[in-house]
Order: C-alpha cells, then sequence, then structure tokens
C-alpha cells in the first residue's frame, strides 16, 4: 500500500468474502448482539433527526450568546463533582481528551470520521477503548447542552469545550469555527478495520514491517479501538523507534506533518494525566453493552474508589509534567532533561518513569496536592526524543517556547476543523481571518452572464471538441467531491493542477486537450465556470440529439486556484481506486467493484435513482474511461442521452456470461437465438440488471414513455454533482 498516493491494490481496505459485511467490517450488531435495533424504524428513508427537516442550525447556531456560553463552559472547568471528581480540581485535560478523540478519528484517505457530525455519543465509538471514561466527560456537558439547546450541537460542543479547556489553563488558541450539525444515529458507512477484537485484548498492530504487513487504506489508527497509536509502543512493545513509525504514518493519514505531530502530542501531553492506577479486574464493561441501570455509563468502578482517584483508562499512571493544569515548557524540559527508565504502572501498563527526579520535578496527586508522585512518559512520547526527526523538532520547541505556543494552537486547530470542508462553511465571532492551505482555498468567482455563458457554449459546440470529451472533463473536475470532509468538487478548477490531471482515472492526455481548448476560449469565464458549462452545452447536445431540447442549468461564479494554495500531497489519498461512474477500475479488489460504485456514490451524496440515471447517461454519452471503451455502452447512437443502456441491459434478448480471463469482472453479451456478440460490460453494469433493487429502478429508466423522464432525471442528477461543493452560494446567506 502507498502510504502518499492510497493505493490500495497491494492492502485493499475491504478485506474479507466481499459486499457490504466486507466494506464496512465489523458492524455495532457484531460487537454488542443484544443491542437494541432501530433500523426497522428508519426504512424508507425515515430520519431520525428529531428537528426535523426545515431546522436550520447554522441559522440557530449565529443567534447563540457566545459569550455567556463560553462563561459556563469556563466555570465548568472547575465545578468539581462528587460522582466523577475533576483531576487536581481541573476538568480542563478531560475536555481536551475528549474534544481530541471527537476529532483525531479524521483520516484523508476516505475523508470520513473527524467531530463534524458529533459521532462520539453513538456506538462503535463511545465503546472504544481509547476512549474510556469519556461518557462521564460528555455527562458533565449535558447541563450546559441542555441550557443552550438547538442553539450548540453536540459537535460544535465538544470542540468548544476543548478550546475553552485550552484557555482555562492558559494555553494558546488559534480560533474556532462552529457550524457542526449533529446526526441522531451511528454513520454506519465507516469502515473501522477488519479485526475482531480491541486493542486491549491482544490485537497486533497493523503494522508489521518484518512480515511485509503495511497499514492498509483508508485506516489511520494503528489498532482497532485506537484514535492514534498504542501509547504502550507498536503492539504493546515499548519500543520508541517502533512508535515513531507507527506516529509517522497515522498521523499522516490524518493529515499531519511531523512538526504538527511533535507540537500535538507535547501540547496535548502538557496537561493532565494518564490513568492506570488500579488492575482493570474490578472494571465493567463499556457503554454500548452495559445494563441499563448505569443509563448509557460504562467502565463504571467503585464510588468510593473514584473518589480516591482509583481510575483506570489507558492503563499508565501518571501526569507528564508538575503543572498538570498550566501551559509551558515543561513537557520538554523533563523530557530532555532525565534519563527515563521502564517501569510498570499499577494496572500493569508500561511507561518511562526519571530516573531520579528533583522534587520540583515531581507532580501533585490527582485528589491530593500535598503528594508529590513521579511523573511519567509513554512510549509514544519517548519516541520525540529517539527518532531523529522528531527530536530535531522537540529540542527547537523546548528552545523556542513561542515556536511551540504558535504550532501547537494551529495544529489543534487543524485537528478540530479539518473536516470541516471551505472556511465559508465556519460560523462564530473567532473564525481566524487566516486562510490556511489545508482549508483547499478557492477566490471568489465572478458571476457571468447568461449570454456569456451562451456565447460560450457555442464556441465550445463549435471547437472541435466532442460530447463525450467534454462531458469526461466536466465528470473528473466535479467528481472529486466527497461529503465526509467536503473537499474536492469543481470550484477551485483543481482538476488542471497536480496531483489531479495526472490521475490515471482522469485519462491525462485526453483532458490535457480538452483543457487547453477551453482555456483557449473561455475569455473572462473562470476555468472552474469554463469546465461546467462546457460538459453541461455537450450533455444539451446530447439530448436535442436524442430528440430533447433541454436547458442544463448552470450557476456560475467559482473561482480559480492555484499550485500555491493547493495542498497536493493531501489531495493524492483522494485519487479514485474506482470510480464506476466511468467503469474505471485501478485493480482488482477483493471487494465486489459494485461495493466501490455504492460507496462513490455514496461520497457525492447521491440516492440510488441519481446513481443509476447518472452510470445510465454516462455509459451512453461514452464517458468510460479509456481502459474500458465498450464495456456497458449498450447503444449504436454513442454520445445522444438516450436510454438505451437500459433498454438494453434489460432486453431477453441477450444472454451473459463470464470472460474466463477476467475472473467474473467482465462478461460479453451475446444474441440469444444467434450467439454473436452484441455487448460488453463489467460487475458495475451487470449490477443494474441482477441486484433486484437497483433493477427495479433500472426499469423505470427503460419503460416506454420515460425517455423524457430519464432526460430529466439525468439533468437533474448531473447538476447536482456539478454543484456539489459549491456552498459559496448556499451558506453566502449566513456571511450577509
Amino acid at each position: 500500500m502507498d502510504a502518499k498516493t492510497g493505493d490500495i491494490s497491494g492492502g485493499c481496505p475491504f478485506n474479507g468474502d466481499g459486499g457490504v459485511r466486507a466494506l464496512l467490517g465489523r458492524t455495532n450488531r457484531d460487537w454488542w448482539p443484544d443491542a437494541l435495533d432501530l433500523h426497522i424504524l428508519t426504512q424508507s428513508g425515515t430520519s431520525p433527526d428529531p428537528m426535523g427537516e426545515d431546522f436550520d442550525y447554522v441559522e440557530a447556531f449565529n443567534v447563540l450568546d457566545y459569550k455567556a456560553l463560553k462563561q459556563d463552559l469556563t466555570a465548568l472547568m472547575t465545578d468539581s463533582q462528587p460522582w466523577w471528581p475533576a483531576d487536581y480540581g481541573h476538568y480542563g485535560p478531560f475536555f481536551i481528551r475528549m474534544a481530541w478523540h471527537a476529532a483525531g478519528t479524521y483520516r484523508t484517505g476516505d475523508g470520513r470520521g473527524g467531530a463534524s457530525s458529533g459521532q462520539q455519543r453513538f456506538a462503535p465509538l463511545n465503546s472504544w477503548p481509547d476512549n474510556g471514561n469519556l461518557d462521564k466527560a460528555r455527562r458533565l456537558l449535558w447541563p450546559i447542552k441542555q441550557k443552550y439547546g438547538q442553539h450548540i450541537s453536540w459537535a460544535d460542543l465538544f470542540i468548544l469545550t476543548g478550546n475553552v479547556a485550552i484557555e482555562s489553563m492558559g494555553g494558546p488558541v488559534f480560533g474556532f469555527g462552529g457550524g457542526r450539525k449533529d446526526v441522531y444515529e451511528p454513520e454506519t458507512d465507516i469502515y473501522w478495520g477488519s479485526e475482531e477484537e480491541w486493542v486491549d485484548q491482544g490485537v497486533e498492530t497493523r503494522i508489521i514491517p518484518d512480515e511485509g504487513k503495511a497499514l492498509e487504506n483508508p485506516l489511520a489508527a494503528i489498532q482497532m479501538g485506537l484514535i492514534y497509536v498504542n501509547p504502550e509502543g507498536p503492539g504493546g512493545d515499548p519500543d520508541p523507534l517502533g512508535s515513531a513509525r507507527d506516529m509517522k504514518e497515522t498521523f499522516g493519514r490524518m493529515a499531519m506533518n511531523d512538526e504538527e505531530t511533535v507540537a500535538l502530542t507535547a501540547g496535548g501531553h502538557a496537561f493532565g494525566k494518564c490513568h492506570g492506577a488500579v488492575p482493570v479486574d474490578g472494571m465493567s464493561g463499556a457503554p454500548e453493552g452495559e445494563g441499563m441501570h448505569l443509563m448509557g455509563f460504562g467502565w463504571s468502578t467503585d464510588p468510593e474508589e473514584i473518589g480516591k482517584g482509583h481510575i483506570t483508562t489507558s492503563g499508565l499512571e501518571g501526569a507528564w509534567t508538575p503543572n498538570p493544569t498550566q501551559w509551558g515548557g515543561d513537557y520538554f524540559r523533563l523530557l530532555f532533561k532525565y534519563e527515563y527508565e521502564l517501569v510498570k504502572s499499577p494496572a500493569g501498563a508500561q511507561q518511562w518513569q526519571p530516573i531520579d527526579p528533583d522534587p520540583e520535578d515531581m507532580a501533585p496527586d490527582a485528589r491530593d496536592p500535598s503528594k508529590k508522585v513521579p511523573t511519567m512518559m509513554t512510549t509514544a512520547d519517548m519516541a520525540l526524543k529517539m527518532d531523529p526527526d522528531y527530536r530535531r523538532i522537540s529540542e527547537r520547541f523546548r528552545d523556542d517556547q513561542a515556536a511551540l505556543d504558535d504550532a501547537f494552537a494551529r495544529a489543534w486547530f487543524k485537528l478540530c476543523h479539518r473536516d470541516m470542508g471551505p472556511k465559508i462553511r465556519y460560523m462564530g465571532p473567532e473564525v481566524p481571518a487566516e486562510d490556511l492551505i489545508w482549508q483547499d482555498p478557492v477566490p471568489a468567482g465572478t458571476q457571468a452572464s447568461d449570454a456569456t455563458a451562451a456565447s460560450f457554449k457555442s464556441k465550445v459546440l463549435d471547437s472541435g471538441l466532442g460530447v463525450t470529451e467534454l462531458v469526461k472533463a466536466a465528470w473528473a473536475s466535479a467528481s472529486t467531491y466527497r461529503k465526509s470532509d467536503h473537499r474536492g468538487g469543481a470550484n477551485g478548477a483543481r482538476v488542471r493542477l497536480a496531483p489531479q490531471k495526472d490521475w490515471k482515472v482522469n485519462d491525462p492526455q485526453e483532458l490535457s486537450k480538452v483543457l487547453a481548448k477551453l482555456d483557449e476560449l473561455r475569455g473572462d469565464l473562470s476555468m472552474a465556470d469554463a469546465i461546467v458549462i462546457a460538459g453541461s452545452a455537450a450533455v444539451e447536445k446530447a439530448a436535442k440529439d436524442a430528440g430533447f431540447d433541454v436547458n442544463v442549468p448552470v450557476t456560475t461564479g467559482r473561482g480559480d486556484t492555484t499550485d500555491e494554495h493547493t495542498d497536493a500531497d493531501s489531495f493524492e489519498p483522494m485519487e479514485p481506486f474506482a470510480d464506476g461512474f466511468r467503469n474505471y477500475l485501478k485493480t482488482r479488489a477483493s471487494v465486489k467493484t459494485e461495493d466501490l460504485l455504492i460507496d462513490r456514490a455514496s461520497q457525492l451524496g447521491l440516492s440510488i435513482p441519481e446513481m443509476v440515471v447518472l452510470v445510465g447517461g454516462l455509459r451512453v454519452l461514452g464517458a468510460n474511461h479509456s481502459s474500458a471503451p465498450t464495456e456497458g455502452v449498450f447503444t449504436d447512437r454513442v454520445g445522444q442521452l438516450t436510454n438505451d443502456f437500459f433498454t438494453n441491459l434489460l432486453h431477453m434478448g441477450t444472454v451473459w456470461e463470464v470472460i474466463d480471463e477476467s475472473g467474473d469482472e467482465e462478461f460479453v453479451g451475446r444474441c440469444r437465438l444467434e450467439g454473436h456478440e452484441k455487448w460488453r460490460a463489467t460487475r458495475t453494469d451487470l449490477v443494474f440488471g441482477s441486484n433486484s433493487q437497483l433493477r427495479s429502478v433500472a426499469e423505470v429508466y427503460a419503460e416506454n414513455g420515460h425517455e423524457q423522464k430519464f432526460v430529466t432525471d439525468f439533468i437533474k442528477a448531473w447538476t447536482k454533482v456539478m454543484n456539489a461543493d459549491r456552498f459559496d452560494l448556499s451558506y453566502a446567506k449566513y456571511h450577509a
């Protein structure tokens, strides 16, 4: 597996026996078979959201008493509750961990995870070993959430609380952007891994170089149930250099470079402590599998023991610094001041302890400040000292507190906002003015007149470029959008920049020719608008040639970004491994190809009918990748927007057989009576005839009298994809 490109040919993420089950790995039902199943109540698209479709969360957030909320959160930091007392009398470190673990599930491979929907409230995240006892943090926040109600989502509250926690302990904060809308059920389309056990059950690490085992894409965490790496070291082995290797891989897959990784680790560990005061034998299970009487709590411990600080979460025990509720440079000072020896915590976890620490470098006891206890470091902390790359950065931060302050503040902001998409989606009074490259900035575009667009359409259609070429270029530009983290899309015209211009799926040589001609013809239009207008003009022509005089609506105003404002490295993992809409498959995977099509349609935010009609339309327009020029093109009128794909796919005069050398990936359709070859197809073609649910939709578009419906529905779905990333339009009203 190529960590930069996300090529999963050597380690496909979808291992197993194929199908959706393999695509998603173990489900909540597998982990907790006795859990209440509510799916029957959400059938037929019934939403579980109690706020309803008309509720506008951003509008509600924008009238929030933001100052009062922050004051209440600040007061909460030191309002220690007897049922879960605050370490050192301050909940700040606890809430930092809560926010970090809400955001830290994000990964660049598929843009999934992250804090944007408040998923930490639901299984499996609410019961991951790495999220141990965060159920208490969320419950501590409930009175504040109850007070401010619809004006603050849980998703926003998690992150804002983390910010306030840092500020309350004197730490640096770069800013906050609100606008995350809660969901009310687990997001079941996220693949967390194929393991059948959690990290605390002896699961081996996902990277074993000696055995040629690499971290599969799109995963980022090093073991099932972890946010990042095992703090004790790879698979529990206290090897700092091995830990550094894992950190570079997993943080890199979460869009963090080495400097950001060091700053986040040191900054987060400047606060609070680890919990491993007693063996885990006395703890109960995770929240999702616990008894009803615990009311959603898990990892329960004797209340008397909690009061004494006898809590075990990670299994490690102790604070990193002598000032666990105060920002400063103690973390690096101690890391480099002392030699460390390997010891075991009371819970039996492996950790590192300074040899002969000075009294002033001892930490206070979490419950009794008159007592002093040794500080500690995890194996992951020791990696910052032992790995040459990390050490250089760590020494610089040790010697330059201002540099650490700035790096941590920026890295924390990135961690918490990476999955929110374009900056225009950020709300509130603390949104930073600075544009950051990882926000994928695009300059504002200019609205073109109808006359300008019409004139350009005429030029394009007279340019010698064909319908197929124009449709493929527009699709290559717009279909990069993914709803998981709102990245990609046509705005910015990044399809003409590295790395997208060279992606194999985009047929680079053909794409370059088309873009060069559009650039020559576009005049004052942005390239982003020109690509979409040209594709839409081609669709109009294809419909007209099929006998339908239609208009494909185009909303202009897209801007053009530059290489300077494109984080090419973070775009590389977005290269499609497969795109069923173009009948493209980079290499055969262990998961069924049609599952990859479903996943891609989901990322584009498409419904089943929208996916079906787009595939059928793109096939007859000839928009296949060059590696499959005829597969699924069930028409003798290529370039015309007809429903031929569906009528010929479902024609009873054709019998299909597997092409032997393809391994059931490619098929030939023969005339049932005469035996001669009529068509070629892939799995992503035949699935629309073989799957009963997809066939029921395909039959609608094949029916006599639905030719116009097919064209109309295709244009609607096409326009939806072209405009998927137009947050400059949908969010403009909030910034007026």
